[in-house]
């Protein structure tokens, strides 16, 4: 499964990020996928849901962001727009940058947070103005603590610098090169910080700390049936279809439509998906995915429980799913 469609939320990140690009007004969205396209596809469907129409394109090797620039240049031609990382959640929206963008009609702006520890990250070296000096990718040294969190607004001059540069030592057409590219030309490159909540959902530990702090606006709804001997409390959702039979839950929790909750106690910052089935079991702070069977499990916690996954003796007998992301398991993907 890629990064882009793990659920938070029971959502998947892609829809987190499409959801944003709706606030703005974007009608017009072109997705660049890989080897997963189909599932990205088949999941996201035509953008009428939300309200856009999306077009697919297909980059047949990681050749870098600013390689997907210049294959959707058709789509693009010579209008502003804003490039939005795939697997990045951005709680509150994009809305301030795109407004920033607006005012300053930069050839490039690019969204930044401060961030412990910039040596992972692209990293921004501003002037007072607010404008870019330099652009460094995964410094030793770092003289900023501002990371590029992956959303970036650009004007036309971003294509004549993606065609001025060449592959990175990784063989990569790198987004960091072309604008460093308008940089040393003069070209008005500028940076927003954003204060807000944000994750890169490349590592499990990341994507149930998402998962956490949107389950945090979670509003109570019980909609499927929940029995008598069952208690719930805090904001609990349950979907139509689900079932909770002697069980306790305490929110925020989250549980998709036909799943089946029995005799279990589930705890905090867990999401549940659709059609799963979990008896006799203690959980928290987990992400269970669609399908999955969960029986006999106690105090487990921290768990991201792959698609349609079987867990304990009382699970029908089929084999496990070589896509699964369990606890402490890194989740592939693809741009």
């Amino acid at each position: 499964m890629p990064k882009q469609l793990i659920p938070i939320a029971n959502q998947p990140v892609l829809e987190h990020v499409l959801e944003n690009l709706r606030a703005l007004g974007v009608r017009e969205i072109c997705v660049v996928v890989g080897a997963w396209g189909p599932d990205i596809a088949a999941r996201i469907g035509d953008g009428s849901r939300f309200g856009a129409r999306i077009t697919y394109l297909t980059q047949q090797r990681p050749l870098g962001l600013a390689h997907c620039v210049a294959i959707a240049r058709p789509f693009l031609g010579d209008d502003d727009f804003v490039m939005y990382l795939g697997d990045n959640v951005v709680q509150d929206g994009i809305a301030g940058p795109a407004e920033e963008f607006r005012a300053r009609r930069s050839d490039a702006h690019m969204v930044v947070a401060r961030v412990a520890d910039p040596r992972a990250f692209g990293v921004a070296e501003l002037d007072a103005l607010g404008r870019v000096r330099r652009l460094v990718e995964k410094p030793r040294l770092p003289l900023s603590d501002l990371a590029l969190i992956g959303v970036y607004f650009f004007r036309p001059a971003i294509h004549r610098a993606v065609a001025a540069i060449g592959p990175s030592a990784r063989g990569e057409l790198e987004i960091t090169d072309a604008v460093q590219w308008l940089v040393d030309r003069g070209g008005s490159v500028t940076a927003g910080e954003y204060t807000g909540y944000w994750k890169d959902t490349g590592r499990v530990e990341d994507v149930l700390d998402c998962n956490r702090r949107l389950l945090d606006s979670l509003a109570r709804g019980v909609h499927g049936t929940v029995d008598a001997a069952s208690r719930l409390t805090g904001p609990v959702h349950i979907a139509p279809g689900a079932t909770v039979l002697r069980s306790v839950i305490t929110g925020p929790v989250i549980v998709g439509p036909g799943s089946r909750v029995e005799d279990c106690r589930i705890g905090p910052g867990t999401s549940i998906g659709g059609d799963c089935v979990l008896r006799g079991t203690e959980l928290e702070n987990s992400i269970v995915m669609d399908g999955a069977w969960v029986t006999e499990r106690t105090g487990a916690s921290d768990l991201l429980i792959g698609r349609s996954m079987r867990i304990g003796s009382d699970s029908p007998p089929v084999p496990l799913p070589t896509e699964l992301a369990a606890n402490g398991a890194r989740t592939g993907g693809t741009r």
